[in-house]
C-alpha cells in the first residue's frame, strides 16, 4: 500500500474550522531598536475607550488586561517582551496615539517604541512621507512626541534610516541619594524623569560589570535597587498622579580613559518586572541628559553617545532649558533629542482561541 505523500505547502493555508469559530484575531508588525523588541498591534485589539491616552490606557487596564497578557507573556511573547497598542490621536495635530505595554503592565513613555512607530508609520505610508525628514506626531500616556523620520538617501531610497525625537520636559526629581539594600550594600543614585521616573545608579560603586555575560546579575540589582528606593521615595510628578511611581533603575559605566573614543558612555536600564532593555533606552537617555546639564557636566547642544548592554547606540543631546511644573512644584528642566535605528523584523497573526487554558499565556523565568 502507497502511502500518500504529504501536501507540504498546504500548512499555509489553515484555517480555523468554522467562521463563527471561537479565535481572536489580532495582528502585529514586530520590530526591534537596538535589540529591544517591538510589537505594534496593527489590528484586532478592542477599541480603547476615553478623551486621552491616560484614559484609554486605564481602559484598557480595568478591561483588557488579558489580551495584554495573551500577546507579552508565554507562548506568544516572553518575559522581555514589549508592545504598543496604536489608538485614535488625542490632539488634533497628532497623528496617533500609542500605548506602551510589558511583562508589569503598562509604561508612561517608550523611546525606542517611538522611534520603530515613527519608521513603521511612515514607510506603511500611515503618515505621508514629506521629502528626507518627515514629522512624525505621537500621543503616549506622558504627553505628546515629536520625532523625525530620516531617510538619508531620500529619494532614490525612501526607506526610513533613522528616527529622532523631543522629549517631554525632562528633569532631575533628586540627587545624591543613599540608600542600604539587602545583599547589596549601600547604594548612591539620583532621580530623573525622562517621559518615566528612573533611578541613576554608578556600576562602578557596586563593582558592577555592564556585560552580556553578568545580565542576570543586573537583573537582580536592578529588582533589588527599585524595591529599596520605590519604598523610600515617593516620586511625583508635577501634573499627573498616573506618572508618579518608579518605573526602572539604570546602571551606567562612563568610559573614562578608556579606548571608547566615539563612546560617552553604557546604559543598562532594568524596567518592570525585572526586564532588561536591550537598547539603550530613550526615556532612560533623556533623564540622563537633564542630570548632566544639572551638574554642569554637558551645555546645551552637546550631543552623546551612550551605548546598549548588544552595543547598540542612541545618540542624545539637550535642545533647550525650561521651567517646568506648578507653582507649588517646579523644575529645572531640559527637552532632550534621542536619536536611533529601528528595524522591521516580521508580520504575525496572532490566535486566541476561547477554549484555549492557557490563552491567556503565563511567564517562566
Amino acid at each position: 500500500m502507497n502511502t500518500p505523500k504529504p501536501q507540504m505547502n498546504t500548512l499555509a493555508n489553515w484555517q480555523p474550522a468554522f467562521a463563527d469559530s471561537n479565535f481572536l484575531t489580532i495582528n502585529s508588525l514586530e520590530c526591534h531598536t537596538g535589540g529591544e523588541p517591538l510589537r505594534i498591534i496593527t489590528s484586532g485589539f478592542p477599541p480603547l475607550k476615553g478623551d486621552t491616552i491616560l484614559a484609554k490606557r486605564r481602559d484598557c487596564q480595568q478591561h483588557h488586561d488579558h489580551l495584554r497578557q495573551a500577546l507579552i507573556f508565554e507562548p506568544r511573547g516572553h518575559a522581555d517582551m514589549y508592545g504598543a497598542i496604536i489608538t485614535e490621536a488625542e490632539r488634533s495635530n497628532s497623528h496617533f496615539g500609542a500605548i506602551f505595554i510589558h511583562n508589569e503592565g503598562y509604561s508612561t513613555m517608550c523611546g525606542h517604541a517611538v522611534i520603530a512607530l515613527a519608521k513603521c508609520a511612515v514607510e506603511s505610508g500611515m503618515v505621508a512621507q514629506t521629502g528626507k525628514i518627515t514629522e512624525v506626531i505621537i500621543d503616549v500616556p506622558c504627553g505628546q512626541i515629536y520625532a523625525k523620520a530620516v531617510a538619508k538617501n531620500f529619494p532614490e531610497n525612501t526607506t526610513i534610516s533613522e528616527v529622532s525625537f523631543e522629549s517631554v520636559p525632562s528633569f532631575v526629581f533628586a540627587q545624591q541619594q543613599t540608600i542600604d539594600v539587602k545583599g547589596i550594600g549601600i547604594v548612591e543614585f539620583d532621580i530623573a524623569f525622562g517621559g518615566a521616573f528612573y533611578a541613576y545608579v554608578n556600576a562602578k560603586q557596586l563593582n558592577l560589570a555592564l556585560s552580556k555575560e553578568n545580565h542576570q546579575t543586573i537583573i537582580d540589582y536592578g529588582k533589588k535597587i527599585k524595591t529599596a528606593v520605590a519604598e523610600k521615595v515617593s516620586v511625583e510628578h508635577p501634573f499627573e498622579a498616573d506618572l508618579s511611581f518608579l518605573y526602572g533603575v539604570i546602571f551606567v559605566e562612563e568610559y573614562i580613559d578608556l579606548p571608547h573614543t566615539d563612546i560617552h558612555s553604557r546604559n543598562i536600564c532594568i524596567f518592570a518586572d525585572g526586564e532588561l532593555d536591550r537598547s539603550p533606552t530613550g526615556s532612560g537617555v533623556s533623564g540622563r541628559i537633564a542630570l548632566h546639564v544639572a551638574k554642569k557636566e554637558l551645555p546645551l547642544l552637546n550631543s552623546i553617545t551612550i551605548e546598549s548592554i548588544l552595543g547598540s547606540q542612541f545618540s542624545v543631546q539637550a535642545i533647550k532649558q525650561l521651567i517646568y511644573g506648578s507653582e507649588e512644584q517646579s523644575y529645572h528642566a531640559v527637552i532632550a533629542e534621542v536619536t536611533g535605528e529601528a528595524f522591521i523584523t516580521g508580520k504575525a497573526q496572532w490566535l486566541i482561541d476561547s477554549n484555549d487554558p492557557l490563552k491567556h499565556g503565563f511567564l517562566l523565568r
